[in-house]
């Protein structure tokens, strides 16, 4: 059996071992000599003893510290925790509906202590600064300043008053939510797109429900997450919620949309698809092995679908607006309506 190691490390390596003194008694090849012209190599992680075992690691405590010498104290004392460098926790901000009630002031009531109970001041919330965060929540406070400026300005020009498209903006709610990319083609989304437009929110996911087409599965998934993200940040859909007299229900009304379709709406707060289209995404590539062992580049088409909901007083009021704009129509007549005139009682012939 030989050893991967050369000969010459290993006759060095194996005179190291011997000790001086014996050096004549032993019968070496002539290789291994008594004189120093190889220098031996010290394997300082080699331990020799396999049953020796390491001592243990003392704890450094302030017990500890006073058997050490002056600089192992030294060392020692600044490797030790420093008592008032504890980490400072987190908090939510004040606005946060996920805050917690911190204790507080406590009023004693009948020997019980009460925690307060409201919103906590921002300056007294650990861990926040607020000219650390400026940097983050307000990193141009001039620009910020002339912006607010400008409003003002406007505002006291136009003495308060909002034009129809701020006014809408405050009184008519809209959610718009556009899909992850999906694994389908423009040419094949777009039907689906065009199907649910203007359609009641309800109704489109039946539609999508029992269609066969592969890709009404994706739209349905996202219909009901744009459903849910319109109902929790925007309030959408909730007009009939925690109504209890029957008298206080609102009358079905009858809504035509811009298409002409005409339907029975009891809950004006009801959600429909006002628009909905779709975006080109990016491709990825996929091989297409043909024979003889060449190969194609295949390019595997991306498409997301956009939706835009609305509640069904929106759509109420856009036929109001078609109707005084038709009746605000002048009536069209085929002849100018201009007075006859140089009649004679005989023809002039």
């Amino acid at each position: 059996m030989s050893l991967p190691l050369s000969r010459r490390r290993l006759v060095i390596s194996s005179t190291s071992f011997i000790p001086q003194s014996s050096c004549q008694s032993y019968t070496l090849p002539l290789l291994i000599t008594c004189s120093h012209t190889y220098p031996s190599i010290q394997h300082r992680s080699l331990s020799l003893n396999p049953f020796k075992r390491k001592k243990p690691k003392v704890q450094l405590d302030a017990e500890n510290i006073q058997k050490l010498g002056s600089k192992a104290k030294a060392k020692a004392r600044s490797e030790l925790p420093k008592a008032g460098a504890t980490p400072i926790p987190g908090n939510l901000a004040p606005t946060s509906i996920f805050e917690q009630e911190l204790p507080g002031e406590s009023t004693r009531e009948g020997g019980l202590s009460r925690p307060r109970v409201g919103p906590v001041p921002f300056s007294t919330v650990k861990g926040r600064d607020p000219k650390v965060m400026a940097a983050a929540l307000n990193p141009r406070p001039r620009a910020r300043q002339r912006w607010l400026r400008k409003m003002v300005i406007r505002n006291v020009r136009g003495r308060g008053r909002l034009n129809k498209t701020e006014k809408i903006l405050r009184t008519e709610r809209s959610h718009l939510s556009k899909s992850p990319l999906i694994k389908a083609s423009v040419k094949k989304l777009y039907p689906l797109a065009r199907q649910i437009a203007g359609k009641p929110l309800t109704e489109a996911m039946v539609q999508m429900r029992f269609s066969k087409k592969k890709a009404a599965r994706d739209v349905l998934r996202h219909l009901e997450i744009a459903r849910d993200e319109a109902v929790v940040a925007k309030g959408m859909g909730l007009g009939a919620v925690g109504e209890e007299k029957a008298e206080d229900k609102e009358k079905a009304v009858l809504v035509e949309d811009k298409k002409g379709k005409k339907r029975m709406v009891k809950d004006l707060s009801q959600m429909y698809i006002d628009e909905a289209w779709v975006g080109r995404g990016k491709y990825e590539k996929d091989l297409d092995y043909r024979a003889r062992g060449a190969g194609y580049f295949l390019y595997l088409p991306f498409t997301s679908i956009s939706v835009v909901l609305k509640e069904e007083a929106t759509r109420l009021r856009l036929q109001e607006e078609r109707e005084l704009k038709r009746q605000k129509k002048k009536v069209w007549v085929p002849l100018p309506d201009r007075p006859v005139t140089a009649q004679r009682q005989y023809p002039l012939w």
